[in-house]
């Protein structure tokens, strides 16, 4: 999960070696938390307008999991 995250977010983004993805252990509810941060100059690029990239990013994710019987979030840190 954590390499379509970065797959993902490597398209959008000009510094790509900037990202980093860090993922908590499971939560009580079995949610693991995906915090993903880029670079300041590229943060407006992984949000877009009105959180619609963000939004797009986190359905995938959960698509994604969902296939897996798994439960993600992700956290977008400034």
């Amino acid at each position: 999960m954590k390499e379509l995250l970065i797959s993902i977010v490597s398209g959008l983004v000009e510094k790509p070696e900037a990202i980093t993805v860090t993922a908590d252990e499971p939560n009580e509810e079995g949610i693991v938390v995906y915090h993903l941060s880029v670079d300041e100059g590229d943060m407006g690029r992984v949000i877009g307008k009105q959180g619609r990239i963000a939004k797009a990013i986190r359905t995938v994710m959960r698509a994604a999991a969902a296939r897996n019987n798994e439960k993600v979030q992700v956290e977008i840190d400034g």
